[in-house]
């Protein structure tokens, strides 16, 4: 059981560390860590590759976050669950194929939300999108939804283990969003839509 739930923690750590991000953007002829803001995630690529890479690219994201903590469920208890569901953002944020860097861990994180509690990513993600459209500040809508999600965790499933998963991938969130918090109280950041 141990050995095969290390294995299954490596494993989930090198799926979510592929860069996909980088990878649509170099099939385009583009890096995009070094136009926009230099991020792999799904807003950047949508800004210099466009919206149907950016796409593309949220879905991959998502897609590597959700799927080992769907089938981690049903092998592991909740406690093992909640490490692969860490470790999925984890591997996002700091890619092993990137030097232990990556992206800010949001399509990711909302893909393994919605592996843990279907009900809590749709809470969530309304959210999300309800400050994107208010504000048109993507880091600012996720930022809110990183510090609410471990409290909706909490109140739907009453899961101590799934609860403290979502807190830490919260913090990790919040933490690698930190330059973008600081030009938003600078009133620096750039918004993605404009009113």
């Amino acid at each position: 059981m141990e050995i095969n739930f290390i294995l299954y923690l490596i494993g989930t750590y090198l799926i979510s560390s592929i860069p996909f991000g980088l990878i649509v953007g170099k099939l385009f002829g583009k890096d995009v860590r070094k136009e926009g803001s230099g991020n792999i995630g799904a807003t950047n690529v949508t800004r210099v590759v466009g919206k149907k890479a950016g796409i593309v690219v949220l879905l991959l994201d998502a897609l590597k976050g959700f799927f080992p903590v769907y089938f981690a469920k049903l092998i592991f208890l909740p406690k093992y669950v909640s490490l692969v569901a860490l470790v999925a953002v984890i591997g996002h944020c700091f890619s092993i194929f990137l030097k232990f860097k990556g992206g800010k861990g949001v399509a990711t994180a909302i893909g393994v939300l919605y592996a843990l509690s279907v009900k809590s990513a749709l809470i969530v993600s309304t959210f999300w999108l309800g400050v994107f459209l208010t504000t048109g500040y993507v880091s600012l809508a996720s930022v809110l939804s990183a510090g609410i999600s471990w409290s909706i965790v909490y109140v739907l499933l009453d899961d101590i283990y799934y609860t403290f998963a979502t807190f830490m991938i919260g913090i990790i969130i919040i933490m690698k969003h930190k330059d973008n918090i600081n030009r938003f109280l600078e009133g620096k950041e750039n918004r993605f839509i404009y009113k």
